[in-house]
Parts: structure tokens; C-alpha cells; sequence
């Protein structure tokens, strides 16, 4: 495992929504031109936290988590316009006693926050997310729309919730600039708005299962 792992940054936004709730139409926002057909993706996360929570307090999050193409280790933490993700892959022939540490690279990601505290599982998250990339007319992806059907559970007081939400994420094709990206978002939003969605009243998924009850 490496000492620093892959790091990307992620510019998304999670809406709120009913079950009944039909699918956005986005063909026709700004450049994009095609929606392709879905992919289904079973996700398992656990996230790692101090007894006080100090990771989550700094809006940090250090998961475990299976399934999807970035399967592995990721510490998320605010960056400017969008979240930086650091990630990391399995080690090599890891167990199921290496999902009941944190490895050593990412303890060094967070030090700053928690020092030599114990970081113990404090949160699951498990999400049936059916993702569509959004293409630009020459086949370029521009976002990526996630429907997410979320089990999230408090690991600390056994409470849980199970919701569903809309995702939104930049992807390699949108605008260079900022201005462009939001304004971007903006059209993306307003056909969200339209299909029955509304501002997430939570920042992540990780917060929501820590409410849980």
C-alpha cells in the first residue's frame, strides 16, 4: 500500500428523495447529450472514527468500503470547490483481520486530526446505486447521476435508516472553469428540482447514519 494513495477531486451534489420519484431528464443541460445505460453497483462502506469523533467533527471521513471500481481505503475531506478524495487499494492478500484495522498510510493521512487515538468502526453504510454517465455529443462523459437506495447504520448506538438520495458528479469532460462548472450544476439541478428532488439536508451519507438513532 502506498504512502499517499491516488488522490482526485470530487465536485458533487446529493439531493433528497421520495421513492416514488421518477428519473431526471437531463439530455439537453448544457453539453450533454446521451445518458447511458445504467450500471448497477452494490456498495459496502465502514467508516473509522475517534471515540469523540474528531474526524467527523472536521468533516473527514476514513471508510472501508467493497464494491464499485474504487473499492478500497479513501479519506475525504473538504477542498475548495469540492471534496478531495485520497484513495487506496486493498493490500495485497488482505483478510478479514485487515478490515479491523486502519493501515498505516491512512492513520498518517489523519494524524493531524486524531494523533494516536484508537480509530474503531463507527458507521456502515451500504448503498444499491444504479449510475448513468452523462455524455457530451463526441461520447466525452460530463457527470456521472447516481440513484442511491442507502441503508446507513450507527455502529456506536445500533440505530439505522434507510433512504434514497440523487447524486450528481462532475466528470472529466465538464467545463475548465469554475463558473462554467457551477453554472453547469445549476441546469443539472433545475431538472432534479423538476423530477421531485431537493437539497440533501444532510452533507454526506456518513452524517445521516451518525443521526441515526
Amino acid at each position: 500500500m502506498t504512502k499517499h494513495g491516488t488522490s482526485t477531486i470530487e465536485i458533487e451534489r446529493k439531493y433528497d428523495v421520495t421513492e416514488t420519484a421518477e428519473e431526471p431528464r437531463f439530455v439537453g443541460v448544457g453539453p450533454i447529450a446521451v445518458v447511458e445505460a445504467p450500471e448497477i453497483r452494490e456498495l459496502d462502506a465502514v467508516y473509522y472514527d475517534t471515540a469523540d469523533l474528531a474526524l467527523a467533527h472536521a468533516r473527514v471521513a476514513l471508510r472501508r468500503r467493497e464494491g464499485g471500481p474504487d473499492a478500497g481505503w479513501h479519506v475525504k475531506r473538504d477542498a475548495g470547490e469540492g471534496r478531495l478524495e485520497q484513495h487506496w487499494a486493498f493490500g495485497e492478500g488482505e483478510d478479514e483481520q485487515g478490515k479491523a484495522s486502519v493501515p498505516d498510510p491512512l492513520r498518517e493521512a489523519v494524524r493531524e486530526l486524531v494523533g494516536d487515538a484508537e480509530l474503531a468502526p463507527v458507521a456502515r453504510v451500504r448503498n444499491h446505486r444504479v449510475v448513468s454517465r452523462l455524455l457530451d455529443a463526441a461520447g466525452y462523459p460530463v457527470a456521472e447521476y447516481c440513484d442511491d437506495h442507502v441503508t446507513g447504520e450507527n455502529l456506536v448506538t445500533g440505530g439505522s435508516e434507510t433512504w434514497r438520495e440523487w447524486e450528481v458528479e462532475l466528470s472529466a469532460a465538464a467545463p475548465d472553469s469554475r463558473k462554467a462548472r457551477g453554472e453547469l450544476l445549476d441546469g443539472l439541478e433545475a431538472v432534479v428540482v423538476a423530477a421531485g428532488g431537493h437539497p440533501s439536508a444532510s452533507s454526506s451519507k456518513l452524517e445521516r447514519a451518525l443521526s441515526a438513532s
